[in-house]
């Protein structure tokens, strides 16, 4: 459904985008993980046609130019700068994306009507948009994107600001559309967004792909061992017996078999007050792939 070939934007001396090449099956959901600046909506621009890349190639559905409106009547974003004219009503925004796609008469009303279901907005369709709550803006936001039945999604940073029912709203709402046999492409920051709903994920950072698989694959590889956090109710009077040091009565080490640690402690016979397993996830991942310096 996508493929894209080496793909390049710089901005002067920046190199935004930087030789990225990476290909999305029909009807996947596709993460592009990376912390500010590491080139992932300069990447969602050029896809979408809305910048022209200096270097590579753009395939969705083996049509190579972006730009051409056969091309974007199959793509809908939902942009994380939200794409809304706040004096009008919901029904209004949503009847004015589908005009622009060529809709009309019953058609329209039907896919007007969908678009308000999809969002959970029907009640609200008639009240101006800057009356809607942040959540409720998110909502319309997406509703704009499929408004006119595309098949390929870019969703950039699709829940940013929400309350944690809308956002689950949200959730729920992109499973849908990925059941229907949408493609989609998800940005985020949340790491748990990507594992619920992206059957693979790329990492980027300073414009290239630095890992790119499966959540399980991308923990296999990047995301080390589990560490075992265990408090102990006194200190044992041999510590050297212990498989880690002891800081007070607190014992923290990383093992490769951490539900085997449990019966490896008791054969030293300690009293544990506390066992617990911090195990290695999507979130580890990205901090061991871009590090854990702060991006302003």
């Amino acid at each position: 459904m996508i493929e894209v070939t080496n793909l390049r934007k710089a901005y002067g001396a920046l190199k935004a985008v930087d030789g990225i090449s990476f290909a999305i099956s029909a009807g996947e959901t596709f993460g592009l993980l990376g912390p500010n600046g590491a080139g992932k909506t300069t990447t969602l621009h050029m896809l979408t046609g809305a910048l022209k890349p200096d270097a590579g190639t753009i395939a969705i559905n083996g049509q190579h130019d972006p730009t051409q409106v056969e091309v974007r009547r199959q793509i809908g974003l939902a942009p994380q700068s939200l794409a809304l004219y706040e004096a009008l009503t919901g029904e209004e925004n949503l009847s004015f994306f589908c005009k622009l796609y060529g809709f009309a008469g019953a058609k329209l009303k039907e896919r007007v009507q969908y678009a308000l279901e999809l969002a959970g907005l029907t009640d609200r369709r008639r009240d101006r948009v800057d009356t809607y709550s942040g959540g409720m803006k998110r909502r319309l936001n997406l509703a704009c994107a499929i408004v006119h039945e595309p098949m390929v999604l870019f969703l950039d940073e699709p829940t940013v600001g929400v309350d944690p029912q809308s956002r689950n709203y949200l959730f729920d709402t992109i499973e849908a559309l990925a059941k229907q046999g949408r493609t989609i492409i998800y940005t985020t920051h949340y790491m748990e967004e990507a594992q619920r709903l992206c059957q693979r994920v790329a990492i980027m950072d300073h414009g290239k792909i630095l890992a790119l698989d499966t959540v399980p694959g991308l923990v296999a590889q990047h995301g080390g061992q589990a560490m075992v956090d265990v408090e102990l109710a006194e200190p044992p009077a041999n510590v050297g017996s212990l498989p880690a040091p002891l800081d007070g009565k607190r014992l923290r080490y990383a093992s490769a078999k951490p539900h085997e640690e449990i019966q490896r402690l008791a054969a030293l016979d300690l009293k544990l007050t506390r066992f617990a397993i911090d195990q290695p996830n999507l979130e580890k991942v990205f901090l061991n792939l871009t590090g854990r310096s702060l991006r302003d």
